[in-house]
């Protein structure tokens, strides 16, 4: 199949970008480019309109006094997001940003913020402060069943339903330092407390995204063409070491 072409929505990156997230765009952007998928990027900022069709939404990670504008703003893009995301969109939210995907963010002092509930899962804030390396094994992508990033967050996030885990923890806190999750999963979205960007260090992750993206947009399991990437992969190699 050729001329392939996706669109991304950028959600707010004036204010969620905090440890370089849009690193996870650029990802996506590149390995699209280099196999020769037009990739269409729109950010997303307070009063832009939105409109129905995206294939894929990326929400960064913020402190609280940016949370709180972009959950009143998300509020607003409720409905449509939550159609998009029954139609198979891809979304990938990162710490502050996937807490606004869940039904809500719970501060120590202050209201709580409300999400957008396309995951089942509420976050609650915690004494403790989560920071270091993280590891964690998935198994639903054949190329790869390991995941890395760098996780700082007090945050502590709980799932529910028919939400599961985007991945099971190895190495680190991930969730809530409990039970051993990392992030969640409904349909295709996924939320998550890894940085570092998180993409870069994780390429299958990223094409394993695009697939999801290719396969909503067109009705039809697309292969990818291989890339190399033996330079993202000697990143996620020592963050894992790292992490053990």
């Amino acid at each position: 199949m050729t001329n392939l072409k996706l669109k991304l929505v950028h959600l707010y990156p004036l204010f969620l970008n905090i440890y370089g997230d849009i690193g996870n765009v650029k990802v996506l952007q590149n390995r699209c480019e280099w196999r020769g998928i037009e990739l269409e990027i729109q950010q997303l900022n307070v009063g832009d309109k939105l409109e129905s069709g995206t294939d894929i939404f990326f929400i960064g990670g913020g402190q609280d006094r940016q949370q709180v504008e972009v959950s009143h703003e998300l509020q607003k893009l409720k409905n449509l997001l939550t159609e998009e995301y029954n139609n198979n969109a891809v979304f990938l939210g990162i710490c502050g940003g996937y807490q606004l995907m869940g039904e809500y963010y719970q501060p120590h002092d202050a209201d709580r913020l409300e999400g957008i509930s396309i995951l089942d899962a509420y976050t609650e804030a915690g004494s403790t402060r989560f920071i270091g390396n993280v590891s964690a094994e998935i198994d639903y992508i054949s190329e790869k069943n390991t995941l890395v990033g760098f996780e700082n967050h007090s945050g502590l996030t709980y799932l529910r339903g028919d939400t599961t885990p985007m991945a099971r923890v190895i190495v680190g806190n991930g969730n809530n330092g409990i039970d051993k999750t990392e992030g969640a999963r409904s349909k295709n979205a996924f939320g998550t407390y890894l940085h570092g960007s998180f993409l870069p260090k994780n390429p299958h992750f990223a094409d394993y995204m695009i697939k999801l993206a290719l396969q909503k947009k067109y009705n039809d399991d697309i292969e990818l063409e291989p890339l190399d990437d033996s330079i993202e992969l000697k990143a996620h190699e020592s963050v894992l070491n790292k992490a053990y």
